[in-house]
Formats: structure tokens, sequence, C-alpha cells
């Protein structure tokens, strides 16, 4: 019998072979002049295209956007041609593949920004959280809170970045919500202090959401829109007092748009599954009306128990991933995977992101 993780699934109008997914992961391997993706990372997610789907690393929608070295943008000619080389490589292997559009908001540093520039954010809190600079972890630098005025603009950013993604040739988009970045910023009340249309009330903090959810379905169709959730993360320092109420009546709002999906961190994005007390995730995968992708931590047994129970209906492997090039077929044999080299997750070449054996290669 074939466990239901690794049969197909029908999103708006895409299929799926399988319901295993290659999440977002932040590599620092665009090219340092223009943050434009290279021929490397095209063969790193060809590698990877027996995904069901892959979703893409973390993509700044603007200059602006950025909180970290060498993370790859869409909003330059030259990066729209780079994502080209990835796209096409991925097709080329049977493979589909998302881009997630992000801006990270409070999460940066001033040698990352245009000008030296503060970051933005809803309000002016600095986040107790450290990013990458090229040279190292340093302190995220405090931030300045946007003018109401300034907020459309970042709405457009986003329309334009999901048509460049559509000009890439990327298959859909997943707007990224989660782990601190701006959007989850505007959601939660411990990051969101604003006494205007942007903040205070539930209705009021999600408009950025809204928003921009509007302007991506102007250049998408809905059902090649995901969105990414960490209802209970705190990932970035982020907090919200009433995290159940706050993501209920998120999940309530986004339902409006038939979304592709919603792919939610179950509980500390890349620690800890517990929850806390109140914090219920099969509540809120109910009052979701589309299909339902979990993540963090997942092995074989727990993906296929989910997915059989109907927790879920696709499983995002991230660490697995990186180390095993050829995840869907190892998990569908229980084939023992390749060990992580940590050193070179962030940064560098080849080693430790390309040359990952497959089994085909061990065993010859």
């Amino acid at each position: 019998m074939t466990e239901m993780l690794f049969t197909p699934l029908l999103l708006g109008d895409l299929q799926l072979p399988n319901r295993v997914v290659m999440a977002p992961l932040t590599r620092n391997r665009a090219l340092a002049e223009g943050d434009v993706p290279q021929a490397l990372n095209a063969e790193y997610y060809a590698q990877r295209a027996g995904a069901g789907l892959i979703v893409s690393e973390a993509t700044q929608i603007s200059p602006q956007g950025k909180g970290y070295a060498w993370t790859p943008g869409i909003y330059s000619e030259a990066q729209v041609a780079g994502w080209r080389l990835v796209t096409e490589a991925v097709h080329a292997r049977g493979g589909r593949i998302f881009a997630q559009l992000w801006h990270v908001g409070r999460i940066s540093h001033v040698s990352l920004q245009p000008g030296g520039a503060a970051p933005v954010a809803p309000s002016a809190i600095a986040a107790k959280a450290r990013t990458f600079d090229g040279q190292g972890f340093v302190e995220t630098s405090v931030p300045r809170a946007l003018e109401t005025d300034e907020i459309r603009g970042i709405v457009a950013d986003y329309r334009k970045a999901a048509e460049n993604a559509k000009a890439a040739g990327f298959d859909g988009i997943e707007l990224h919500g989660a782990n601190g970045y701006l959007i989850d910023q505007f959601l939660r009340d411990g990051s969101n202090r604003r006494g205007d249309a942007y903040g205070g009330s539930l209705e009021n903090r999600t408009r950025l959401l809204i928003e921009v959810l509007e302007a991506l379905s102007s250049a998408w169709p809905v059902g090649r829109i995901g969105l990414r959730l960490g209802a209970f993360s705190n990932a970035n320092d982020v907090a919200d007092s009433d995290p159940m109420r706050t993501f209920g009546y998120v999940i309530d709002r986004v339902n409006n748009f038939r979304l592709a999906y919603l792919h939610m961190i179950e509980g500390q994005t890349g620690g800890s599954r517990e929850l806390p007390e109140g914090a219920d995730l099969e509540a809120l995968r109910d009052r979701f009306d589309g299909p339902w992708m979990a993540n963090n931590g997942y092995d074989r047994a727990a993906a296929i128990e989910a997915v059989d129970a109907g927790r879920a209906d696709l499983i995002a492997f991230g660490r697995a991933f990186i180390a095993n090039p050829d995840l869907v077929e190892r998990l569908r044999r229980n084939a023992p995977l390749n060990e992580l080299d940590p050193d070179t997750l962030y940064g560098g070449g080849a080693r430790g992101y390309t040359d990952y054996p497959r089994m085909t290669d061990i065993a010859a």
C-alpha cells in the first residue's frame, strides 16, 4: 500500500506528484553583486526537483526588504534572469517551484540597507535578534516606524515582485508571513503599537496582510498563491498576547482568497514543537478552508501519520532536503539519510550545497 504522503495532490490547477515539500531555506549563496541567483543555485534546486513542490528560499521584494547578506532578490532584471535559470532547471527535471516573497522589516542591519538607513517596522521597537552581515552574526539595528503613506509603496513592491516571479517562470508564489518578518511584525501586538489604520485592532493589524494578498491576486490566480504563518513561533523576537485569537482571525480573513495552501510552522521555527498553554493547531487547521502544509521537525513516520490522519495535506521538510537531494525517494524506500554539515549552511560555494550524494551515487 502507498502511504498518502507519496500520493498526488491537486493544488488549484497544479498537480503535485507527492505531498513532500521542500521548505524555503536561506542558504546565502546569491551573487554578492546585485543579490542575483546564479547557475550554482539552479543546480541545487534542480537536484531536489523530486519534491512534490519546492518553495524557494526567502526572496526580498526590494532593497529595503533585505536582512541578510547574499540572499536573492526579485526586483531587478538581473535577478529575474537569474531566477529563470533556476525555474528552467527545475522544470527540466519535472519539478514545480514557488517563489517565497519576503520583506524582513526590522530584522536587518544598517550595513544591509540602502544608504545605511535604519530598517523599517510597524513601530520603532528593536528586536532582540541577530542577522548575518557577510562577516558574521550581528545584532539587528533599531528600526524606524513606517509612515502610513509609505505602506502603499511596500504593497506595490509585493505586486511587482509577484509579477517578476511570473516572468521568471515560477509556478506560483508563497507570501512569507512568519518568523518575525514584516508581515508577522504587523500582525502581532508585541511589535505593532501603531495608532493608525494599521495598528490596534485585529482588523487593523491584519490590514497589511490583506492588502498584500489583494496585490498578489492581481498578478496570479488565487490557486497559485500560498501563505506561510507561524502562529506560535516567537522567531526573531515576535510575541502576541493572544495568538489563538489573532491567528484564528487571520485565517478567517485569508479564507476569502481561496489560497493554494496555508503553510504553518508548528511550534518554534526550527526548534521545539511544544505549544504554549491554550494553543490548538487542530482548531486553526479546522478553520482553514484549503490544503494545510505542516512544517517543523517532521521525520518519515510523523509525516506519514499526519497525512494519513488528515491533520495535514502536505509536509514541508527543511534540513533533510539540504543533505538529501533525493529525499522523496529515500523517504519512500525508508532509506538512511545523509548527515547534515552545519558548517556549510550559510554562504560559501558548492561544498555542503550541491555535493551531497544521492543513493545511486553511494551505491555506485
